[in-house]
Parts: C-alpha cells; sequence; structure tokens
C-alpha cells in the first residue's frame, strides 16, 4: 500500500468503501500498487493491468486489455465505441463486490496471465492475423481444427500463436502445434485448466502438478 493512495481514499465523496474493497483484493492478488492519472492502478512486472476509477453512477475497474480476456461471466463492458482496449468492470454497491470476489479475482489472474504471455490488444482494423506456415498447413488438412481455432477468443488465438512461434524449428513447430489439436478442437486455452482442480478457473495454477503426486 502507497500513502498516494490512501490519501485518494481519504478525499474519496463517492464509492469510497467499494474503491477501498477493490484495492484490498487487487492487493491480494499479487499486483503492485501505484498512483497514475490521480487514480488508483496496479501493475504486473511495471505493466499496467487495472486501474481503480469512480463515476458518477458507479465505480470501476478497468482492465487496459480487458478485450484480450475470456469475459465467462459477461461482467465487461467497453466505456466508449473508440475504446478497443480497455474494459470496464462497474459495481454501484458494496455487495456486489464482496459477493462476487472470487470471480472477480479470476478475471484479474487472467489480465496477469496475459501480461506474462506478453499478449497486445489490437484495433478492429488489425484482427487479421499472420499465420505461420506450419499452422497454415494443418489447418489446409484439418478443417475442424481450423474451425475450432477461429472459435477461440482473439487472445487465446494469439497465446497460441506465441506458442508456436518461439522455436525456429519448421518440424519442432509443427509438433507443437499437433500436441495441441485435441486442446483447439475442445475451446481450452494454452493457459486454461483442463484438469478441474485450478483455483483460478478458467485460468491453470499449477494444481494439476498434485495429480502426479497422487
Amino acid at each position: 500500500m502507497i500513502k498516494e493512495v490512501d490519501d485518494y481514499l481519504l478525499r474519496c465523496t463517492s464509492y469510497a468503501k467499494q474503491q477501498t474493497a477493490l484495492r484490498n483484493l487487487l492487493l491480494g492478488c499479487g499486483l503492485t500498487e501505484t498512483y497514475k492519472w490521480k487514480q488508483p492502478c496496479y501493475m504486473y512486472n511495471n505493466k499496467n493491468v487495472v486501474i481503480i476509477g469512480a463515476f458518477k453512477e458507479y465505480c470501476a475497474l478497468l482492465f487496459f486489455k480487458g478485450a484480450l480476456l475470456t469475459d465467462t461471466n459477461n461482467l465487461l463492458t467497453q466505456p466508449t465505441a473508440n475504446t478497443f482496449a480497455g474494459r470496464q468492470m462497474r459495481f454501484v454497491t458494496l455487495h456486489e463486490i464482496t459477493t462476487k470476489e472470487p470471480i472477480i479475482m479470476t478475471y484479474v489472474y487472467e489480465a496477469i496471465e496475459v501480461e506474462k504471455l506478453g499478449l497486445k490488444a489490437i484495433s478492429a482494423a488489425d484482427t487479421k492475423q499472420v499465420l505461420i506456415p506450419e499452422l497454415e498447413k494443418v489447418f489446409a488438412t484439418n478443417k475442424a481444427f481450423e474451425k475450432a481455432y477461429y472459435k477461440l477468443t482473439p487472445g487465446k488465438q494469439r497465446a497460441y500463436q506465441l506458442h508456436f512461434s518461439k522455436s525456429n524449428n519448421s518440424t519442432t513447430r509443427t509438433a507443437n502445434i499437433e500436441k495441441n489439436v485435441a486442446r483447439i478442437l475442445n475451446g481450452i486455452g494454452l493457459q486454461d485448466c483442463t484438469c478441474g482442480l485450478s483455483k483460478r478457473m478458467p485460468r491453470c495454477d499449477g494444481s494439476h502438478k498434485d495429480l502426479v503426486k497422487n
């Protein structure tokens, strides 16, 4: 916790309790607290992840790359028609925050994974991907796989693209694609849980390792 945020919350004339609850939740997710643009801002590895803001009719978490999040619970709102990356999660009452805390944390952990993977939000004009040749070849022989791939969210597609592109060896790239065909056919992202034990659903938190021990 930093003094600038303490002072900000003391000055708040609306949604102070709600913003305090959101602050505590974000700190509990391991993010670094800063104060930017006169608002509490939370970072991972020096990258902006989410910021707290208060408005006339609600307070909100603004995810800087919210457009890349899965949004399983349909909680994210596009602030304006011209905002292509940021997404707000809006709250009015403190009860909304406390009852949805596990769900909110899931969104925060996913936003952290987006930064870990180095994913970048792209505008509508730049949505067409340039596929690696090995992926195009697999698409040509497996149309069901191609269809499943394009059903994934843009963020999940880009995560797979980055993963497949890591190797400079074409044979290794093809092997990595083939290893993930079943996951993609089932709509599972690269970082998604497959064992059902994760406490950060839908993201994997390493709980599958317990299965090996047992």
